[in-house]
């Protein structure tokens, strides 16, 4: 892997910051010695003596010190009016000065925004910027799980007794007083966030800064206040101490460090989704319900419309076919009336001409019964008589003899032959020897005749 992927592109933002803001709380003014200079000369030309009073202005300057420390501010400008033994230092009212003179152990003047009368030479002064002091803070450190942190903070300070500070101090750089001052104070701030974070883990110095902020309030109030109103402070007020932001130097750990919570974030945003959808799902649910329900309700409504519009014209159409079918029904019952009283007339025409019918046909039966019975009287006396003659005649028969019989048989022979069927063949057969040509054969065969014609005429 390159040195490219292994660059954490968060801290090299959070360093380029630091350096913007540093740069941003640089004093942009030039040194106040180099205003009282006196421009140089030309090349080749001799040099001048420079006048009195910037020498004296030069002098003053130069007898600024300046503390130590990130530069934050310039140095403090003064005016040095007047000439000779009788100049006067004027100092702003935000700056601290302390005047001292020859053969004196104690200052003459020591406090804030004092001027007072100078002469250069017996006399020295020392001016401070009053304001309070910002030190910029990027600690470098490895916490209990040796994982590298970059601790970035702030220490606001400010000067509490100048009496004291002037002593224990160093602020000799003419450019920035405060200079070394800041820079002991950043040191040892760095120290106890190292200190403090060592003995912390990863996730106790990213989630809780408290403790650190603790301990470097007392570190830094111990040595700049002292501690139990002891002489041992530097004259100095811790004004706040704060952290802003502790960030992995390892990509990779940081990375590996929120990808518990991005995945609970992811899980909580994913469910936040199905969520959305399934309220958005049951609203557009009740929506399409709504508009279902709207809609049915609209062509119920309009069925109903319907319906009533079709029952008016129903009742319209109904009440016109029963006046028409009332008028037609009058004059179907009229038709009826007169085809019942014409089938009436018909069937009294009917009755009288059947019982006129039936009268004549009674009148015949009677005429015909009375002929049938007179025939049949008549036919039953024939019949009577005609017993009455077989019976005579059977009487008669019994007193005639064979002979007498046999003649009247063959008497009638011819017509019993004459009723007889035309046979369509005939055979001649002679039983026991009988001829036909003798009368005993000739009986015969007249009896065999006689019983094939009872024969046929029983069948």
């Amino acid at each position: 892997m390159t040195n490219t992927e292994n660059r954490n592109t968060y801290l090299d933002q959070v360093v380029a910051q630091q350096a913007r803001l540093e740069q941003d709380l640089r004093s942009s003014r030039p040194a106040a010695a180099a205003s009282f200079a006196p421009p140089p000369p030309p090349p080749g030309a001799p040099m001048a003596p420079a006048p009195k009073r910037a020498r004296v202005a030069a002098q003053a300057v130069s007898e600024v010190p300046a503390g130590g420390g990130a530069p934050v501010t310039g140095a403090v400008e003064v005016r040095v009016t007047g000439f000779g033994r009788w100049k006067t230092v004027v100092v702003p009212p935000n700056a601290f000065v302390v005047h001292t003179r020859r053969g004196r152990a104690e200052p003459l003047h020591v406090g804030l925004g004092v001027s007072f009368r100078y002469h250069p030479a017996t006399d020295s002064f020392l001016v401070v910027p009053g304001a309070m002091q910002t030190i910029l803070i990027s600690a470098f450190c490895i916490c209990r799980e040796l994982q590298g942190l970059l601790v970035q903070a702030y220490v606001q300070w400010i000067i509490q007794d100048f009496s004291i500070a002037y002593r224990k101090l160093d602020f000799s750089d003419p450019y920035d007083p405060m200079r070394l001052v800041n820079l002991q104070l950043k040191e040892q701030a760095e120290a106890a966030i190292k200190d403090k974070v060592a003995t912390m883990s990863v996730h106790e110095v990213l989630s809780d800064k408290q403790p650190i902020i603790e301990e470097l309030t007392a570190r830094l109030r111990g040595v700049a206040e002292g501690e139990g109103g002891s002489d041992t402070g530097l004259g100095l007020r811790i004004v706040t101490v704060q952290i802003k932001e502790a960030v992995v130097s390892s990509s990779r750990l940081w990375e590996n460090l929120q990808k518990p919570y991005r995945a609970e974030q992811s899980q909580l945003a994913r469910l936040a989704e199905l969520a959305a959808e399934e309220v958005i799902s049951e609203r557009e649910m009740a929506s399409q319900r709504a508009l279902e329900t709207r809609r049915m309700e609209s062509e119920r409504e309009l069925a109903e419309v319907r319906a009533r519009d079709e029952a008016r014209n129903f009742d319209r159409e109904t009440a016109e076919r029963a006046r028409r079918a009332d008028l037609e029904n009058g004059a179907t019952l009229h038709a009826l009336r007169l085809e019942r009283e014409r089938h009436a007339e018909q069937t009294e025409i009917e009755r009288l001409r059947i019982e006129q019918e039936y009268a004549l046909k009674q009148q015949a039966l009677e005429a015909e019964l009375a002929m049938v019975r007179a025939r049949v009287e008549a036919d039953h006396a024939s019949g009577l008589l005609d017993l009455e003659r077989a019976r005579l005649q059977a009487n008669i028969d019994k007193g005639q003899s064979p002979a007498s019989i046999q003649a009247k048989l063959i008497d009638s022979l011819p017509v019993i032959v004459e009723r007889l069927p035309k046979p369509e063949e005939l055979r001649s057969v002679t039983i026991g020897g009988t001829d036909g040509s003798t009368l005993a054969g000739l009986v015969a065969q007249l009896g065999a005749v006689l019983g094939a014609v009872k024969s046929i005429g029983a069948e």
